[in-house]
């Protein structure tokens, strides 16, 4: 079977807009979270959100391209140039029929549906719609644009499967590759969903933490105290690479992909099954393709959003996958950088890689109480990150209907790491 690697990635987030500055900030325990700036809030539930700080469209893109990309798509763009350049890609040199995109995006252009749909609504009955309206909203569009921008003419789609879409991403990329169907996929997910229809639906379904006097700390994963998740936004890129191909063109490695898995909670239609049926068969297929067993891995970058019943049902498919004496160590670094919703898998996966890369584990920030019940079951650096020699991680993402995606990764140790 081919082996398939990580040789690139790129980041934009609520924390940092760069992989270092992006690790910086979960080292240090940022918080990303503040009051929105994009949008009157005041007759909203939830106010706050984790913004990007510092993204103006104009640093990256010219005017003709702002008016054809959707923040979303735009995100894609910025993050993958990181990755392609973190990854000394020349495309020219290599078989562009064998390189491929698969990029995922939970809402798709959400922005740009709500603010045609709003000038329409608010005028005479007239259509007067942009000619990019419909190439700005579909959320295939971002691979599209990857694969026009860089010429590539392997396999190209976007799957949706709402939180857990980036991770899905990367475990078909993981798959395409093992398959022998590709050499190298620019994989991840990107999401631009801070806006009155996101924020609005989501604090209808009653999903976000409205723990609006104090926004840095709202997202609290795990705690006793948590009341929902604080909207995200942003992009996360990774260069999939099979090992050979990676070797043959002096790459730098950073990580090993070994496990991918997929299921279903066939429960409903936003909740998590309360036993974590679908999460444990997730967990259980991802090591069961590492061909590793629960004790052998070191760290779990958990799903955990904050919200009463996801935190719950997460850490009981994880008693039930690693036992009650387990030394695993588990973080949630949405505490830091909030939901990206189907981007969040992407950047929790670079996380991961950092993690095996540097042996070093971000804490979960804002959490004061555990749950009694799971207090004592794993390790929770809570506060401030820890030290530890990290062989293989997971990372946890799932979605509403049900979605599940875990992925395994392993440190690379060849002579080629980085």
């Amino acid at each position: 079977m081919r082996r398939v690697v990580i040789t690139g990635l790129g980041a934009l987030t609520p924390i940092g807009e760069t992989i270092d500055s992006f690790w910086d900030g979960l080292k240090n325990g940022k918080s990303g979270a503040g009051p929105i700036t994009k949008f009157d809030t005041s007759q909203f539930k939830a106010t706050f959100a984790c913004e990007l700080k510092d993204y103006d469209p104009a640093d990256h893109f010219d005017r003709k391209e702002i008016r054809k990309y959707d923040p979303f798509s735009q995100y894609a763009l910025v993050s993958t140039e990181q990755a392609v350049k973190d990854a000394g890609l020349n495309f020219e040199e290599l078989d562009r029929t064998r390189i491929g995109v698969i990029w995922g995006s939970g809402n798709g252009g959400i922005q740009t549906f709500q603010d045609q749909m709003t000038e329409f609504c608010e005028g005479d009955g007239t259509p007067r719609f942009t000619p990019y309206f419909i190439p700005r909203i579909l959320v295939d569009i971002a691979s599209g644009i990857l694969s026009i921008k860089y010429g590539l003419q392997g396999v190209n789609f976007c799957p949706v499967s709402a939180c857990a879409t980036s991770n899905t991403a990367l475990i078909e990329a993981f798959n395409y590759i093992k398959w022998d169907k590709a050499d190298l996929i620019i994989s991840g997910g990107s999401e631009a969903a801070i806006n009155q229809a996101s924020m609005g639906g989501f604090a209808s379904a009653r999903a976000l933490s409205t723990k609006n006097d104090n926004p840095e700390s709202a997202s609290m994963p795990f705690d006793v105290e948590r009341d929902g998740f604080v909207m995200g936004e942003g992009a996360g890129s990774l260069i999939v690479e099979e090992y050979e191909h990676a070797i043959k063109r002096g790459a730098k490695i950073y990580a090993e992909i070994v496990g991918g898995g997929m299921a279903a909670d066939a429960y409903h239609l936003t909740g998590t099954h309360p036993d974590g049926e679908g999460a444990v068969l997730g967990m259980r297929e991802a090591l069961r393709e590492a061909g590793i067993g629960p004790n052998d891995i070191d760290h779990i970058n958990m799903h955990a959003t904050s919200t009463p019943l996801g935190d719950r049902s997460e850490l009981i498919a994880a008693q039930r996958v690693f036992g009650d004496d387990s030394n695993v160590t588990i973080s949630a670094t949405k505490s830091m950088t909030g939901h990206l919703l189907g981007a969040a898998g992407a950047i929790e996966a670079i996380a991961c890689v950092k993690s095996l890369q540097e042996d070093f584990i971000p804490a979960t920030i804002n959490t004061k109480k555990i749950e009694p019940d799971f207090a004592n079951l794993f390790d929770f650096p809570l506060g401030e990150g820890r030290s530890k020699v990290v062989n293989y991680a997971m990372s946890n993402t799932f979605g509403f209907g049900g979605h599940i995606a875990s992925i395994v990764l392993k440190k690379y140790s060849g002579q080629n790491e980085r």
